[in-house]
Parts: C-alpha cells; structure tokens; sequence
C-alpha cells in the first residue's frame, strides 16, 4: 500500500526548522543531506552560496508517517514561494505502481521531472496537478546483495 507524508521546501532554513521539529518529535533523521553531497555534472560546481543548503531531509514521526523536506536550489532557478511550498510525496511499493499514480494524478496536470531512476537509489518524479498541488512519486529502488 502506497503512503503519503508531507514534504515542505524553504528559503534557506530548513536545517534550522528540521532541526526545531525534532526536537519537538524526538527521533533521528533517516536521511539529511545538503546540496555539496549530490552529484554535480562535470564542468559544472554547486555554487558556494548553495552548497551548504539541505538537499533531502526525513524525520519519522510515527511508524507511518514522515515529515521531510529541502532548501530551495536557487541556481535551478526554483524559488520558495510560501504558501506553495509542499508537496505530497506519494511513497509506492512498485515501479509499476509509482508508473500508474504518477500517470494517473499528473494527467492534465504540468510534469516537472518524469519518473527516473535517481542517484539516491529511488525511481521517482514530480509534477503539478490539474488543480496546482505539489506531488512527488517515489518507489526506493532495492539494492542486489
């Protein structure tokens, strides 16, 4: 069964607000991240304005439930406007199930990234729906052992 949690960008300060909601859930990151630690393309450098900036961060506040979230990569040109800053972030248990709500949901709607398979070992991808909310679409890829 697919879940859904809450994903919430910010300008600069998602470190600080991550930090403020664990210590108000207690818990430990399952994932925290900054934008240095991702692969940047050769030729290219994360600008250093960026680089200390949260790429990914989740924080499990119940067995079934995470809050996660980001800094926005202004270089990407992608700029927080709050009040439009979450999205549902649609966890699946399949690539074909993912491949089926992505479709389903993003119809008629704008994609912004189709679903790939991701160097965080995740097949995912956003898109805006036909009523403006937010999601992304997430199966996490299992390595061979």
């Amino acid at each position: 069964m697919a879940t859904v949690n809450t994903y919430i960008t910010f300008n600069g300060f998602c470190e600080e607000a991550f930090l403020f909601y664990k210590s108000v859930f207690g818990g430990e990151f399952s994932y925290f991240g900054r934008f240095k630690d991702m692969p940047i393309p050769e030729g290219q450098n994360c600008p250093p304005g960026e680089a200390e900036k949260i790429m990914h961060v989740s924080l499990p506040i119940s067995a079934e439930t995470s809050i996660m979230g980001s800094d926005s990569f202004e270089s990407f040109g992608n700029e927080t406007i709050y009040g439009n800053n979450f999205s549902l972030s649609l966890n699946t248990e399949s690539k074909e199930e993912a491949d089926k709500f992505f479709n389903a949901l993003s119809a008629g709607g704008k994609i912004i990234m189709p679903m790939e398979n991701t160097f965080w070992n995740a097949y995912f991808g956003t898109f805006v729906d036909k009523f403006g909310i937010n999601w992304m679409v997430n199966f996490d890829l299992v390595e061979d052992k």
